[in-house]
């Protein structure tokens, strides 16, 4: 392991108002993980998913300037235009465990695999973090970029640190992230600014919520959101702590109502995006009164959040909420689209036939067609035939094996 470090010289006055512009601008946007384009100076620049698997995205800035990512916070100043390639990584799969779970070190922010062509393009990346810098309590010498390569973990001082991200200059790309290198022996609760996520599942005689309490970080926030959606919960609008919160330490949920909270204490702490994520939850029967949810900090009795939850609220989100996707409604919608783009079948084919969608024989016959696109035809005809559970099935196999066709036909029916 090998530690480079890099002189926070003194910016200039034109770095000064751009690092000024460019935190305001993240604090204000870094929540709006939907927004698949970067501000850019001439204008949004559109952000391309190349594979949903890995989620890898591509971009590319035709020109000079600085560029941010609202939907995770990263930002990028280039000297010429440059093409660039970015996927999210997870601390768990690339940090050491006797570090993850060593005091001394805390994860900071989103991990990243960033790759530029041309790499000397790029004169800084500025890489979001979630440490809280305005009472003056953490010290930004803590602060160390990990780079992880072949040879292992690699540690680079930042240029310097700003209230929402960290710079690095003439970068060299990797995957990395930010890290909080705290001295030995130095007892203290690091800040951080965080979010207060609260979903709630409909029913009609018992509604439930799940309450979050996590790290304010873009992708953290839209993994819940995707696990959450999967089990048709609806996030409420709702305030985060205003203050900063104190990292590792404990705070107990509680309601005007009594209802029991399981568990009633969460613990503030970080897990990547992907990883099981800790709530709270509650069952609120058919709510026909208001609540008021409060968070207190467990070791003083402190109050850091509160908020109330109406019943309009719940039926203002539901109308809001768009319906839950369905794989079968994409593939009946997009029939005509996917008969003309559907490239190489035989992986599509395997995949119905493992999951007994089709027979042999059926494959057989879709095989025979002499065009790709009568190829195309038979099939989707076929699986239609068998069913909307066929059509999920179908449209599985499809983003799998083509992630970019369907998030381009996505897109388009947006």
């Amino acid at each position: 392991m090998s530690s480079i470090f890099i002189s926070g010289a003194v910016s200039s006055e034109e770095d000064k108002i751009t690092s000024c512009f460019a935190a305001k601008l993240c604090f204000e946007v870094k929540q709006d993980y939907t927004n698949h384009q970067f501000l850019g100076p001439e204008g949004n620049v559109d952000v391309e998913l190349i594979d949903k698997s890995t989620n890898r995205y591509s971009v590319r800035f035709p020109t000079a300037g600085w560029y941010l990512w609202p939907a995770t916070g990263l930002g990028f100043l280039v000297r010429d235009a440059v093409t660039l390639t970015i996927a999210f990584g997870s601390w768990s799969q690339h940090l050491a465990l006797d570090l993850q779970h060593h005091e001394q070190w805390l994860v900071g922010g989103p991990l990243f695999d960033v790759t530029a062509v041309p790499e000397e393009a790029v004169s800084e990346i500025h890489l979001p973090h979630f440490i809280s810098l305005q009472a003056g309590e953490v010290d930004v010498s803590w602060f160390l970029i990990a780079h992880f390569k072949d040879e292992g973990m690699v540690l680079e001082h930042p240029a310097r640190v700003e209230p929402f991200y960290a710079v690095l200059e003439k970068p060299s790309f990797s995957l990395m992230g930010i890290l909080l290198r705290i001295a030995s022996g130095t007892c203290l609760s690091i800040p951080i600014t965080s979010n207060t996520l609260i979903y709630y599942h409909p029913h009609p005689e018992d509604i439930k919520f799940h309450l979050y309490l996590v790290p304010s970080d873009a992708l953290l926030t839209k993994a819940i959101d995707d696990e959450e959606d999967r089990f048709h919960g609806v996030r409420l609008q709702t305030s985060p702590p205003m203050e900063p919160l104190n990292f590792g330490s404990s705070y107990i949920v509680s309601n005007s109502a009594n209802l029991k909270v399981m568990p009633k204490e969460l613990k503030l702490s970080y897990r990547s995006p992907g990883e099981i994520q800790h709530f709270s939850k509650f069952y609120a029967g058919q709510m026909k009164e208001p609540i008021q949810l409060e968070i207190t900090e467990k070791r003083h009795g402190t109050l850091v959040w509160d908020t109330e939850v109406k019943p309009v609220d719940l039926q203002l989100a539901a109308a809001s909420a768009p319906p839950p996707f369905s794989g079968a409604a994409f593939v009946k919608e997009n029939h005509r689209q996917l008969q003309v783009r559907m490239g190489d079948l035989k992986g599509v084919l395997d995949d119905l036939q493992d999951n007994e969608v089709l027979t042999e024989n059926e494959k057989e016959l879709v095989e025979q067609e002499k065009t790709r696109q009568s190829k195309n035809e038979a099939l989707l005809s076929m699986v239609e035939k068998k069913g909307d559970l066929a059509l999920d099935v179908l449209f599985r196999s499809i983003s799998e094996r083509d992630p970019y066709l369907v998030s381009y036909l996505r897109q388009q029916n947006l």
